[in-house]
């Protein structure tokens, strides 16, 4: 098939969960094609099916978290994604990569870091004692110069706050500031939502 025969059949793929354990090994092998647009929608494709059936995609972690370090922001950005939702699953999965994963925060590409965001969002819903001592990291990120990335780095504080607040309230201060400052009215939103999740059982 040429790439957009198979993109297409990667798609079909997407809409057929009931093939989705059957295809593993067949997505895993195209994390080394030579189209960037195969290799992205294979390392999405992974990060759903290990949502689902974690221990079957661990052969390719290795492969996933080396392309963390993927010259094309698209790869890193799907590489990271994977890895937060196949981590959701079963978070021991991703725990031998932690400084590879959280290193993803200060990605040169504001998108990168956006996914890094969403991808610790994930991991955190089911596992939010793993990041007791990397809140300082998502701190950062409430500063950063991108208005999406920005907007979302108050959820990651929701997210951990509403399972373990004492994890978000030496923080506080510094959300509360943004959520009456913040040039975006979206960022200035999800400050709010972050302390009210973190102050919910006080």
């Amino acid at each position: 098939m040429n790439e957009k025969e198979l993109y297409k059949e990667l798609g079909r793929l997407t809409n057929n969960k009931d093939d989705w354990h059957d295809s593993i090994e067949y997505v895993g092998s195209l994390l080394n094609h030579s189209s960037l647009k195969i290799k992205a929608k294979a390392l999405w494709l992974l990060g759903e099916f290990g949502l689902q059936y974690p221990n079957e995609v661990k052969p390719y972690l290795d492969k996933i978290v080396d392309l963390l370090n993927d010259e094309c922001a698209q790869i890193r950005e799907r590489a990271i994604n994977a890895l937060g939702r196949i981590g959701r699953a079963d978070f021991t999965l991703v725990c031998p990569h932690w400084e590879k994963i959280m290193l993803m925060a200060e990605d040169s590409a504001a998108s990168v870091r956006l996914y890094f965001i969403w991808a610790s969002e994930n991991i955190a819903t089911n596992a939010p004692q793993l990041y007791k001592d990397s809140m300082e990291i998502f701190s950062l990120l409430l500063d950063d110069d991108n208005v999406k990335v920005r907007i979302e780095a108050p959820e990651i504080f929701r997210v951990i706050g509403k399972r373990i607040p004492e994890f978000v309230h030496p923080y506080l201060e510094k959300i509360k500031f943004l959520s009456e400052n913040d040039d975006s009215h979206i960022v200035r939103i999800h400050a709010r939502g972050a302390i009210r999740a973190s102050m919910q059982n006080n």
